[in-house]
C-alpha cells in the first residue's frame, strides 16, 4: 500500500473540536510536525477533512 507524508502547516487553535481530534488521530501534535501513514481510504478521508491545515506528499518507497 502507498504511503503519504502529512505535515501540519497551520495551527489547530480556534478550529472546531472535530478538526482538532482529526489532527490528533493522524498523529500530528505540533506545527511543522510530519507523520508517514498508509494511504488507506480512512486516512485519506481524515486528510480531506483537515486539508486546509496540512500539506500532503507522496512517499516513494
Amino acid at each position: 500500500m502507498a504511503k503519504i507524508k502529512v505535515t501540519q502547516v497551520k495551527s489547530g487553535i480556534d478550529r472546531p473540536e472535530k478538526q482538532k481530534l482529526t489532527l490528533k488521530a493522524l498523529g500530528l501534535k505540533k506545527m511543522n510536525a510530519s507523520v508517514e501513514v498508509e494511504a488507506t481510504p480512512q486516512v485519506l478521508g481524515m486528510v480531506r477533512a483537515v486539508n486546509h491545515l496540512v500539506k500532503v506528499e507522496e512517499v516513494n518507497a
